[in-house]
């Protein structure tokens, strides 16, 4: 079993309801690390990884792809 197996990664969609004001969410479920990316209508939530970057690609002001690249310190 490598790193990756024993890591869980945290990935969560929240489709937002019409009309909806707030997006709440209780910190204390939420990971030590971590990103929430709203856009129509939908917030994503993902874990940071320990060593890499998250990458969020858009396009005409349209999050198209939320890329994740992991590293290890040498």
């Amino acid at each position: 079993m490598n790193k990756r197996d024993i890591q869980a990664t945290i990935q969560e969609d929240f489709q937002l309801e019409e009309g909806a004001n707030k997006l709440e969410f209780d910190i204390m479920d939420l990971p030590s690390s971590c990103v929430i990316v709203i856009c129509d209508g939908v917030a994503k939530l993902r874990e940071l990884p320990p060593f890499g970057e998250y990458k969020i690609v858009t396009h005409q002001g349209k999050v198209k792809r939320m890329r994740r690249e992991e590293g290890e310190e040498f």
